[in-house]
Order: C-alpha cells, then sequence, then structure tokens
C-alpha cells in the first residue's frame, strides 16, 4: 500500500480532492494515500454527482466484474437496494458468472430458453406491447419496419387473435378490412410477419411464442437472466434483451418496492450494438434519476461500440472505473473521458482488482478493490485456470518423488532400463528447470517455454468469444513486439494467429490482409504459423532458448583440479524418460485420431442451413486425387432467396437474383494439403428483404471429410444432409 501526505498526493494526483469522501457501502482502498473507498452513488449528493450512472472497462483478468459483483452484493446486504443481472458470460456452460452471488442473496437465475415471455400478455400495457413487438422485429430485421408495415403492424395488434405471437403473425398474413382493404394491409404487413415467424417456427422458436406465460418475479432482491448458454452472435440476445429492458421499464420499475434499483450489463457491448437495443438502453439512463435506478454497463473497452455510441454512452455514466488495458486503448479512453496524464499512464501497469476511478467530473482516484473470503469465493471466475495449474504442480510433485527414489538407491548399480521401471504414465507436461535446483544441474536450464496464448486465442474464437478473442491476440501480440521487435518470428506469428481469428470470427477480408502483411515482410506464411512450428521439432537455432554455454578455455599448463561430480545422470535420464513417454502419448493420441478420421472418411460433407429466411445448404466435395475440395452453396426453389455468396480460403463466387430466375448455385474449387483436415468456409444469404449494398446475415461452417459439419463460431454440430 501506498501512503503520501495530502500535500503530495495533491502534487502528483493534481485531480483528487485529498478531504473528499463519498458516502455508502465500502469498495477498497485508495493507493494514493491510503484512505477507505466508499461509494453508493444514490446517497451522495446530487451538487456532486447529477448521475449514478456507471461504466467499468477493463482487460481479461483486470478485476472490474469482481469489483462490480462485490459492489452489487455490498448494496443490496446492507442498503437494501435490489438489483436485476443480464448475464452474459460463465465460466462453463452450466451458468452465468453472476449466478453465485445471485443465488447467495436469495435472488432467482432465469436460464434464457427456459422460459417463454408472451409479449402479447395483458399484463402490458398497449402501449408496452406494440414497443416490444416492435423490438423483436427490429433485432432480427432492422429494415423490416417502414411507415406501411408499422401500421399494418398496428392493425394486427388490435384484432382479437392477438393475444400471442403467433395471433399476431396470423392477423399480419390473414388481416380484417380496416382504413384500408384487407388485401393491401397483408402486402404491407408481409415483411413484419416475415421477421416475427423466426420466433414462432424459426430459430428462435420457444422464446416469445407461448400464450400463457407469466412475468419474472418483481420482489426479489436479485434477478439474473443468463444469456451465458446462447450463442453470442445470434440474434436472440439482442431480442431478448429488448424484452428484459421493456420489463424493466414498465413492470420492474413501477412494482419494485426499493428504495433504489440497479441494472446491470455484463459485456454490454453484445447489448449495445444492436440499434434497437441501445435505444431501449439509453432511454432508460436519460431517465434513470427520475426511476430511481442506476445502470452499471461492463465491458473490456469503449472500442467495442464504434466513436459515436461509446461517447454517447460515456457521457450519460457519471461513475468510471479503468481497469488494466494497453498503452493503447488507454490513451484513447483517457481522452474521451477526460483522465488526467498520470492517471492514463497507470492504467498499463494496474494490477487486479485495481482501478482508476473517476466519481462525477472533478474527483480522480486509484482504487483497490477489497473482498472478504466469501466474496472472493463468490466472484470467482478463475476456478478451471486453478486446477490447471494444480494439474501441473501434481506432476511435478510426482517428478521430485521419482528423482528421490533414484537418488536413495545404489547409484553405482542403476540402469537406464531400472530408471524407466520407476517412470508412472504422467501424460502432462513438466518443467525440468522445476524438478530440481540449480546447483544440480552442470548449467542452468532454459526458462519455461510452453507457450499456450496462441491456442487461448484461437479456443475462445472456436467458442464465439470473438471480442475477448482479439483482445488476447493484440496483447500477445504487442508483449512479443516488445519484447522481441517488430520484425521478428514471434510478431509474425501473432499477425498469423489474427489471420486465423479473424477467419474463425466470419472476418474473411482481415483474415487476408494480415496474411498479405505476411507477406509483404517478407516471411513464409506457412513457416510463420507458430502453431505450424510446434508440431515439428525444429533442428535449427530456436528464438526460445538461449545460446548455449560457452565452454572456459583453459590456459597452457593449467592441471583443472579433480572435482567431485554429482550423480545427475539418474535424474536427467528419469526426465528424459517421462519426455519420452509423454510425446509417445501425444503422438499415439494424433494417430489414433487420424486413422479414426481417415476410416470414417466419405469425401463428402454437407449442412443445412436457415440463415435470414432461407433454408440452404452447403455442400463439400473432395475430388477423388484428394488434393481440392469443391465447396457449393445450394437454395434451390427458395422463393425468398435472394443473394448467394460463399467465400473459403481466400476464393468466392456468388449469384444474385435476376429477372425472376432464382439464383445460380455459387461454387468454388479450393486446393487441400491435407485431405483429413476440416475446411473452413463462410456462407451469406439474402432473404426476401435483401437490398443490394445491405449487409448480409452470414455464418461461418466448418465441413469434415467424415460428413460431419460444425458451426465454426460455436462449435455446435450442425444438421447434415450426408
Amino acid at each position: 500500500m501506498i501512503r503520501l501526505p495530502s500535500t503530495h498526493a495533491a502534487i502528483t494526483a493534481p485531480l483528487v480532492v485529498s478531504s473528499a469522501a463519498f458516502p455508502g457501502v465500502p469498495i477498497g482502498r485508495s493507493l494514493l494515500d491510503g484512505r477507505p473507498f466508499h461509494l453508493s452513488p444514490v446517497l451522495t449528493d446530487m451538487a456532486v454527482l447529477p448521475s449514478t450512472n456507471s461504466l467499468a472497462l477493463g482487460g481479461l483478468g483486470s478485476g472490474k466484474s469482481t469489483t462490480d459483483k462485490t459492489w452489487i452484493r455490498r448494496e443490496v446486504l446492507e442498503i437494501g437496494h435490489q438489483a436485476v443481472i443480464v448475464d452474459n458470460f460463465g465460466e462453463d456452460q452450466s451458468s452465468g458468472e453472476w449466478a453465485p452471488v445471485t443465488r447467495s442473496l436469495g435472488g432467482r437465475v432465469i436460464q434464457a430458453g427456459s422460459f417463454t415471455l408472451n409479449p402479447c400478455s395483458e399484463l402490458f400495457s398497449p402501449e408496452v406491447r406494440e414497443q416490444l413487438v416492435r423490438s423483436l422485429i427490429l433485432a432480427v430485421d432492422p429494415d423490416a419496419l417502414t411507415t406501411h408495415s408499422t401500421h399494418a403492424l398496428q392493425h394486427a395488434l388490435t384484432h382479437p387473435k392477438a393475444t400471442s405471437l403467433n395471433g399476431v403473425v396470423d392477423a399480419l398474413v390473414q388481416p380484417e378490412d380496416g382504413r384500408w382493404p384487407a388485401a393491401t394491409l397483408a402486402d404491407w404487413g408481409v415483411n413484419a410477419a416475415i421477421a416475427l415467424s423466426r420466433y414462432t417456427e424459426g430459430s428462435l422458436q420457444g422464446l416469445f411464442d407461448g400464450q400463457d406465460a407469466s412475468l419474472p418475479e418483481t420482489d426479489l432482491p436479485v434477478l439474473s437472466f443468463d444469456f451465458s448458454r446462447m450463442d453470442r452472435n445470434s440474434p436472440a440476445i439482442p431480442s431478448l434483451m429488448a424484452a428484459v429492458s421493456c420489463w424493466v421499464e414498465h413492470v420492474w420499475l413501477p412494482q419494485s418496492t426499493a428504495a433504489h434499483r440497479h441494472l446491470v450489463l455484463e459485456e454490454a457491448w453484445q447489448i449495445l450494438l444492436s440499434p434497437a437495443t441501445a435505444e431501449l438502453i439509453q432511454r432508460l439512463m436519460k431517465n434513470s434519476r427520475r426511476a430511481a435506478l442506476s445502470i452499471k454497463a461492463l465491458m473490456h473497452t469503449l472500442s467495442d461500440l464504434g466513436t459515436d455510441r461509446a461517447q454517447d454512452l460515456a457521457r450519460l455514466c457519471e461513475i468510471v472505473h479503468v481497469g488494466r488495458l494497453g498503452p493503447e486503448e488507454a490513451a484513447k479512453v483517457g481522452a474521451l473521458l477526460g483522465l488526467p496524464a498520470w492517471a492514463i499512464d497507470r492504467i498499463p501497469s494496474l494490477g487486479p482488482g485495481e482501478a482508476v476511478w473517476k466519481v462525477g467530473p472533478d474527483y480522480v482516484d486509484i482504487v483497490k478493490t477489497v473482498i472478504t473470503e466469501e466474496e472472493a469465493r463468490l466472484t470467482d471466475t478463475s476456478s478451471r485456470r486453478r486446477k490447471a495449474q494444480q494439474a501441473m504442480t501434481a506432476d511435478l510433485d510426482v517428478v521430485e518423488q521419482l528423482a528421490s527414489q533414484v537418488h536413495d538407491e545404489d547409484q553405482d548399480d542403476v540402469e537406464p532400463d531400472d530408471i524407466l521401471e520407476h517412470c508412472p504414465d504422467v501424460l502432462e507436461p513438466v518443467t525440468p528447470g522445476e524438478a530440481r535446483e540449480a546447483e544440480d544441474w552442470d548449467w542452468e536450464m532454459p526458462p519455461n517455454v510452453i507457450d499456450t496464448r496462441h491456442q487461448d486465442a484461437l479456443q475462445a474464437a472456436r467458442e464465439g468469444r470473438c471480442s475477448e478473442a482479439a483482445d488476447l491476440a493484440a496483447l500477445g501480440e504487442r508483449q512479443d513486439i516488445a519484447a522481441h521487435g517488430i520484425n521478428s518470428d514471434q510478431a509474425v506469428s501473432w499477425l498469423v494467429t489474427r489471420a486465423r481469428v479473424a477467419e474463425l470470427c466470419g472476418n474473411l477480408d482481415q483474415a487476408t490482409q494480415l496474411r498479405a502483411t505476411v507477406v509483404r515482410m517478407g516471411k513464409d506464411v506457412d513457416r510463420a504459423d507458430w502453431l505450424e512450428q510446434t508440431k515439428t521439432p525444429p533442428t535449427g537455432p530456436q528464438w526460445h532458448r538461449g545460446p548455449d554455454p560457452a565452454v572456459p578455455e583453459t590456459p597452457a599448463g593449467h592441471i583443472e583440479p579433480v572435482k567431485k561430480q554429482h550423480r545427475t545422470w539418474p535424474y536427467i535420464a528419469a526426465l528424459a524418460a517421462l519426455a519420452i513417454g509423454i510425446a509417445g502419448v501425444y503422438q499415439k493420441a494424433d494417430d489414433d485420431e487420424r486413422e479414426q478420421k481417415a476410416a470414417a472418411y466419405k469425401g463428402r460433407s454437407g449442412a443445412s442451413l436457415t440463415i435470414d429466411g432461407v433454408e440452404a445448404d452447403v455442400v463439400a466435395r473432395w475430388s477423388r486425387d484428394r488434393d481440392r475440395v469443391i465447396l457449393e452453396l445450394r437454395a434451390s426453389f427458395e422463393p425468398n432467396s435472394k443473394f448467394l455468396r460463399i467465400d473459403a480460403s481466400g476464393k468466392s463466387a456468388q449469384s444474385v437474383r435476376e429477372n425472376g430466375w432464382y439464383p445460380k448455385a455459387p461454387e468454388i474449387s479450393v486446393p487441400v494439403e491435407d485431405y483429413l483436415a476440416d475446411v473452413t468456409v463462410r456462407v451469406a444469404i439474402g432473404g426476401k428483404s435483401w437490398k443490394p449494398n445491405v449487409r448480409v446475415h452470414s455464418k461461418t461452417i466448418r465441413l469434415s471429410p467424415t460428413g460431419v459439419a460444425y458451426d465454426a463460431q460455436t462449435g455446435e454440430k450442425l444438421p447434415s444432409d450426408v
């Protein structure tokens, strides 16, 4: 803890008000002068803090979520506030990260997909019903609501059938005469009906098409809407968020009896990227003081939202705490928030739980969040990482025991084959430098070179966490550029990893540009690929190892005294045997997997998709000589099909509906080096509402020569036509 006199603190941090103290729950302590830091925005004088909304920024592991969980928990327990959480992230697939805190407070976790909401419920007023249905339409098709279709929707909502979403669709397709004839109203409402049909018979069925669905309770201390199991790119998230926002505004706030309420948006960038939901959240922020509501938005960085919307969000938040960010992002955030230079300089070096806080227009401080053991258990999101570390420690203990056993035996009688008998079946890699003390070796072992940063970024991209994957890749690239130089092999390997991340996330143009950059740097893309390099043991000098120790020259006439040698060969032999065994296990696993894939080889794969209301099939056919694959996108006789496009390995093909004829099936031929490797392809389809120069809906698919197909972003197995 850093303690400075108040005069010194004022010089070092000119915008810190040394005598400022805020009422409310404890959060932590200042790292500038050691004073406790308390804050409950609603208890702070309005002249000091006009708005009670807050924004939390910070990279992975910075502690921003832990701070807000602790903050909310204390306000619920100590002041009696209520909270609604929109939880978009979980460490595993069972529940979101706010679930332990919610349950500890006697709250309820509502898993998205396990409940059905009726937007036409009589519990909503007619104005709210219309607003909610309009939000659902805009979430899946922003262009569907024209002036005419809006009137057709308003007319349909007055129909006796309009007690559920299915009834609204029926009333749009078969309306009754009104101010305009029924045929005219049906023609006007067709786009709105198609958009709503996504919820009644499409991929979003089961979320909003209930007839007798009830609304969540309004008297619980905490209510968490858990979206963590859902595909992050699915329109279901903005649709559900639109429903939650309407429920918060028109049901929860009027019926809640708490003195103050909090709406927490975890991973807020996913919600605010949708124009429909962003408008709802911004309206809630503007009316928050009158509604006795505080909105807390959590995200990695404002860059996820784009310039204009990020600035609007920052202006509506009087409280901001910024955890660790990279230097470039820290400078952008600091300039936008008006932070002083000394605070911006500290952001890249902040530790976990440390953040630069800006409260109101003048107060700036660096605060370390302080939590109890119970709060640490409830807010923990690193259990899986800790288990991996514990597994590594256990394997190192095995090696220590093995070395100790060999050391205690009669060394003169020990043979290499005897040492192998002591080796257990250890499947995890070990770090030899930690197995024995340095003085037991003839020279210092190189540092641990197990680097999983590339794999972590790619795994995040495969699971659909594209923003997180990009952050991991950018952080790793900055670290290696700083350590090895911008033209180093390490830096180039990150360009290739970023290209793969872009490809997995459907951004093929960015992937092509990144690979072109590698070529312009005079690097071989295949050799620069760090992941590919790890498959073949290098034969030349390696970047991650220091030079071999120099052999000192013996002066002429000097006789080297006899030195007692450590019996290190048994330990080295034991570790070598372990390494050989581990390599053999991994090699055998790879060989077995390849043999299974070869046995299941079909030479053809396909996936059935529904994109923008169009049912289509993407098909991959491997050639007879297995050196190329033909990819084709088919939407045969689909009346809504207007535009088809397919992209893979830098090649693309597309077709457009012309003169009433259905678009032809686009086809490309892509060379392959390994015929057993999966092929990744991006397909884009424009449906009935598609117009030229309008962004189309797309998906990235991974096709296996065994006939299986997966969604490349979520890893979900797709229906196949094979």
